[in-house]
Order: C-alpha cells, then structure tokens, then sequence
C-alpha cells in the first residue's frame, strides 16, 4: 500500500537530534507536519493542522508521535480513519498536564483535555510506546489510554521519556517498530477497525467537540482564536 509517514512532534519540537529527525531522513515518503507553535501546547491548534496534513495527503497516512504530538495526532487522526492507515505513538503525554489554553500549571483555565481525546477505538491499527520512568506520563496512564484506544501496548522500561535527553537520538528499534506494524497491516482496508464509520465532519467530529470546549475557556480573552 502507498503511504505517506507523517511525523508530529511534542511540545517545544523535535530538534536535529531527535530519533524523529533521525527517522525522517530514513523514509523517503516521511514529511513533517508544518504550521504548529512548538512552544504553545494548545490541543485544538494541533490537531487542526495535524488533520489538515491528513487531508492534504495523496495517499494514506502512518503517524508517527511523540508526547504531547501524540494526543494532537488521535484527535485528528479519529476524525479521518478512512485515511489513517496506523499509528505509531510514543510516550504520550499525560492530558491531566495540560488544559485547553497550554500547560496546566500556567493557568491554562479548565484543566485536563483528557475529556476531549478519544474514548474508544480509534479505527486504525495503533500501538503505543512508553517508559516506566517517564516525566510526563506514568506508565498506568499510558497503558490505559492506549488500552481506550484499541493500541497494542508496547513497555520499552526506564527510557525516560524517549526523547534526546534520555538517549534517543538515532533509534532503529523504533523504525523497526513502525515498519512492523505496517508489515502486519499493510493489507488491511482503510477505517476498518472496530468497525468504525469513515470520515468525521461537521460538530460530531472530536476536533469539533475539542475547538467548541476551547472557544469556552477562551471566552475571557476575546482577542484569541482558533
């Protein structure tokens, strides 16, 4: 099957030495999701772009995630199962540690987007990657949301949190785990895990739900948008 690998970044971004910089010089077909303010973790902004990346693709799409990349990735990635062709997220960040304006603790108003992410299979093969001592997400955490999701879950031990200060540079473990998961499913039909409906639009689609609930919390600064 014709793919394209896009690559979603967490927050503050993957510099040059990340294994996802690293990654993406490995796959001829991988392309960098492009628009997104590293340094603002506000979800709907994310998974507007990471979606708009999806739609633009002119072929299916594998994601590849990392941390806060990972929750933009599902909220737009649920709305499109019909051109997600799989995920590979690695080390998720918890959604208690941010609310809808940012990081939780800058007074980011109503906290935890956990309720705006998806609760149930996601539509497309996924696996999620995590670490027993990760600083943003407790293993528990990771393993049940990817559990919600319908992801096979994948403990990799105290790596930290899978990123250049815990020694991820170069990583071809994790190339070898994407191109595992798309062994095993390159043949399967678009959107059909789990029985899932095609592509989402309108205001039942989860990036609706999530712009909706941000627009709420911004009711206080009427000079922002999304």
């Amino acid at each position: 099957m014709q793919h394209t690998t896009l690559i979603v970044p967490g927050f503050h971004g993957s510099g040059p030495d990340h294994w996802q910089s690293w990654l993406q010089t490995q796959l001829p077909d991988a392309r960098r999701v492009a628009g997104i303010d590293w340094e603002a973790p506000i979800l709907a902004r994310w998974a507007a772009e990471v979606r708009r990346e999806i739609d633009a693709a002119a072929s299916a799409v594998w994601i590849v995630a990392h941390s806060f990349g990972c929750l933009a990735s599902v909220v737009a990635a649920s709305d499109r199962p019909d051109k997600v062709a799989g995920a590979l997220l690695v080390a998720p960040a918890d959604p208690a540690r941010f609310g809808p304006l940012g990081l939780a603790d800058e007074g980011a108003g109503a906290q935890d987007v956990g309720p705006w992410l998806p609760s149930a299979q996601l539509g497309f093969p996924c696996a999620v990657v995590a670490s027993r001592n990760d600083p943003w997400v407790k293993l528990t955490v990771a393993a049940h949301w990817a559990d919600r999701w319908g992801a096979c879950f994948i403990d990799i031990g105290a790596a930290g949190h899978i990123n250049v200060e815990s020694g991820f540079g170069p990583w071809p473990q994790g190339l070898e785990l994407l191109a595992s998961l798309q062994r095993v499913h390159e043949d399967l039909p678009l959107g059909t895990v789990g029985g899932r409906p095609g592509t989402h639009k309108g205001r039942q689609g989860a990036l609706a739900r999530l712009r909706h609930h941000t627009r709420e919390s911004m009711e206080f600064r009427p000079s922002s948008h999304v």
